[in-house]
């Protein structure tokens, strides 16, 4: 963008302007500096542009992102370090972060990923925090961010779950081999996340209090398996076991689980002292699953059949949140609302009951 100065040159902008409505801005000021006699071709009209390329600024903003004063997961990392690489560094990696304009995001958005909603929709919303950052910058790098397609960051879910009943919950446990029922019930009854429950070891049950303590996850990072803190702070917890599991608990310990604090409660057949693979569990649960009548169902779905559970008892938003570990009140929401919809099924079970009893007077 240009304009004309009093002595008749022209004098060109010094960045790319997000919208038209800068740009508009921009010419305004200059405006007013002309009539108001202020302008001097020779100083800066705004302050200078910041020279970074997207590649610079992403590479560090990837080194140094936290979150709540926390570094972000290894596994997150590896994430984002994928996206960056196959996609976002490929087509903004060498323009400047001052020159990236909506109409250029808006063009690339509209050939990527089209295939892949879920991956379409994490590739925006990357794109999206790092050039926020750069808004929120303390050196102030652009000024407005170019990303602004509504909707773009996220995805319509495109699996309905159908939580397991409670009868379908035990069914589907007695067709999983002995060494791996508590596996369901640790997924189902207590909602607990894969990862938890493929790092839980004998010193994390602590019968006598009747809780389960959840302070570490296995995560698959670059291929290999490792331990690291849960998913997030809220994630650290206490879960506590419904009393008519505790017999469940102590017949594991006792015939399944070597002694020591730091034996795994569910380790390879193989090697008691390696983690279980999740392709192995997979292959026991698929075959459960479809000789329980519910091919449908996948593992995450026994924590999301367990939170509706809790969420049926009539627990609190917050009583949720806490015992399936969430940070946020949304997706505890989810399992409330199912569990209100599932109410609604019930009392519209109760008015036909008492329909049927008043016919039978």
């Amino acid at each position: 963008m240009r304009f004309t100065a009093p002595d008749g040159t022209y004098v060109t902008a010094p960045r790319t302007f997000a919208a038209r409505i800068d740009a508009e801005a921009y010419l305004a000021d200059r405006r007013r500096d002309i009539d108001g006699q202020l302008w001097n071709p020779k100083a800066p009209t705004v302050a200078k542009p910041d020279r970074k390329t997207f590649r610079v600024y992403a590479e560090q903003w990837l080194a140094e992102r936290q979150i709540n004063g926390r570094p972000i997961k290894a596994r997150t990392r590896q994430h984002y370090r994928g996206i960056l690489d196959r996609e976002l560094l490929p087509a903004f990696g060498d323009r400047l972060l001052s020159a990236i304009t909506s109409a250029e995001v808006r063009a690339w958005y509209a050939d990527t990923l089209v295939d892949s909603a879920t991956m379409r929709a994490h590739t925006y919303s990357l794109l999206k925090t790092i050039l926020a950052s750069a808004v929120a910058d303390e050196d102030e790098v652009i000024e407005v961010n170019p990303c602004r397609i509504k909707g773009a960051g996220s995805v319509e879910r495109v699996h309905t779950v159908r939580p397991a009943t409670v009868a379908e919950i035990e069914a589907l446990t007695a067709k999983m081999p002995d060494r791996l029922q508590l596996a369901v019930t640790c997924a189902s009854w207590l909602a607990m996340r894969q990862g938890e429950i493929l790092e839980l070891r004998r010193g994390d049950v602590d019968l006598d209090a009747g809780v389960i303590r959840i302070r570490r996850a296995m995560v698959r990072v670059g291929g290999r398996l490792q331990v690291d803190t849960p998913k997030s702070t809220a994630s650290s917890r206490d879960v506590a076991i419904p009393p008519h599991l505790l017999p469940r608990f102590r017949e594991h310990l006792t015939t399944h689980t070597a002694a020591g604090p730091r034996t795994l409660l569910f380790p390879s057949s193989a090697d008691p002292t390696r983690y279980l693979q999740v392709k192995a569990l997979y292959k026991d649960f698929h075959r459960a699953r479809a000789e329980v009548g519910r091919p449908d169902l996948r593992w995450h779905d026994l924590r999301h059949s367990g939170a509706i559970l809790a969420a049926g008892t009539g627990a609190t938003l917050a009583e949720l949140m806490a015992r399936l570990g969430h940070s946020t009140p949304s997706a505890a929401m989810r399992y409330q609302h199912a569990a209100q919809d599932r109410d609604r099924e019930i009392a519209a079970l109760l008015s036909k009951l008492a329909a049927n009893e008043v016919v039978a007077e």
